[in-house]
């Protein structure tokens, strides 16, 4: 890229900053009204609350900021592609994108500020990221065409189990009946809902929640409540929860994503809160079950007993496994909760906790609510853990933990 498109690039962050969110408002509103069919790849729930919004604003900034730098941005590239291989985004919707951006930055900034050589600019410094994402992106397609898997392909739900009262497992096979291709403990899925009753369809993520059989997959889902009186219940979880059924058919997309197991002989530390122990509990259960060496610790939050989920297996873990040291914590104790049966600690993990079961040179993974991720993120950092070794997922439109 040349050094003059680079500096006006660069000029207009602060114009873009000062009107991030309602550049990114213009664009949906101009993206959904000349392409409605995107309506069924974007969250719709997300754009209703103003996430997406938000989210797309911080990732226009972040590129801006360091497009002469671009390894700056750090595994944020990966992480895209990973999502939008998981919807099935196309080449040409990039250019779709690309038009209705340059539109909406000239709308909002207005000619003065977004003259025709800025959009120039921009329209360059989109189609660089846009031809990384979709190189990176058809290497991905590649490889699950050579799985024998594109799209999205027909799972029938055979088993459903309630693990507390918020979260469910769903047990799900292929319909074709062919074997699964490998994950890598700590991926996700994509489930596809095609509901007639709904406008749109509705595509969500979820962690796997078991090491890789090849006979089928599970996912654990949180019932998500309505948390406020103008903001709907969760759609596809409660429909997960209240509709699906044993013989249930869904459409599930092939295994992606970047939080995965790393392949080192240090120490492992795995740290959830809520249903952030899914791909926590992939990785653990993969680890133990192929004998793996490594010294691992396992910190569970929830809010008390009746949302712990897994308790029984994690002590039957903790018992059979010498290697693993695995600790609860309940936010608080109603329900009959019984200390050192089924909790360890009350209160939240905290830094003292983390100095306390945690080895210096361990790999650290972590998921969770984001006001739970960002204080475990500071806390790590505040003991000097190099970056490389924090590894970690956000569910819902990214946001960072800095």
């Amino acid at each position: 890229m040349q050094t003059e498109t680079i500096a006006i690039v660069k000029a207009t962050v602060p114009a873009i900053e000062a009107s991030g969110e309602a550049i990114t408002q213009h664009f949906y509103a101009l993206l959904f009204a000349e392409n409605p069919e995107l309506q069924h790849v974007f969250n719709m729930a997300s754009q209703a609350n103003g996430r997406q919004q938000s989210t797309l604003a911080a990732a226009i900034l972040g590129y801006a900021a360091n497009i002469d730098n671009l390894g700056a941005l750090g595994g944020a590239v990966e992480k895209i592609a990973m999502k939008h291989f998981s919807l099935d985004i196309t080449p040409p919707q990039y250019e779709i994108v690309g038009r209705n951006l340059l539109k909406a930055i000239r709308a909002v900034l207005g000619e003065e500020v977004a003259t025709d050589a800025v959009l120039q600019a921009w329209a360059e410094a989109y189609q660089q990221l846009a031809d990384i994402l979709i190189g990176r992106e058809q290497q991905l397609y590649a490889q699950a065409e050579a799985e024998g898997w594109a799209g999205f392909k027909a799972f029938s739900v055979n088993r459903i189990v309630d693990e507390s009262d918020e979260i469910r497992s769903i047990y799900m096979s292929p319909v074709d009946g062919k074997p699964l291709p490998e994950f890598i403990p700590g991926q996700f899925i994509s489930v596809k809902i095609v509901n007639p009753d709904w406008e749109h369809e509705e595509i969500r993520q979820y962690s796997l929640s078991d090491r890789h059989t090849a006979e089928g997959y599970r996912i654990s889902v949180k019932r998500e409540p309505s948390p406020a009186a103008d903001i709907p219940e969760g759609r596809v979880s409660n429909y997960l929860h209240t509709q699906i059924r044993v013989g249930s058919r869904l459409a599930i997309h092939m295994p992606g994503g970047d939080l995965v197991l790393q392949q080192n002989k240090r120490p492992v530390v795995l740290i959830s809160g809520g249903v952030g122990i899914t791909p926590m509990l992939s990785m653990l259960n993969e680890m133990l079950c192929s004998r793996d060496s490594r010294k691992i610790v396992w910190l569970h939050g929830t809010r008390n007993r009746r949302s712990h989920t897994f308790a029984e297996h994690i002590g039957c873990l903790k018992r059979d496994y010498p290697q693993l040291t695995a600790s609860t914590f309940y936010d608080e104790l109603s329900g009959g909760a019984r200390e050192g049966i089924d909790y360890d600690h009350q209160g939240y993990i905290t830094a003292d906790w983390l100095e306390h079961y945690c080895p210096e040179d361990a790999e650290y993974y972590f998921c969770g609510p984001l006001p739970f991720m960002k204080a475990i993120y500071q806390h790590l950092k505040n003991r000097d853990i190099a970056d490389e070794r924090l590894h970690y997922e956000v569910f819902g439109p990214g946001e960072s933990l800095a």
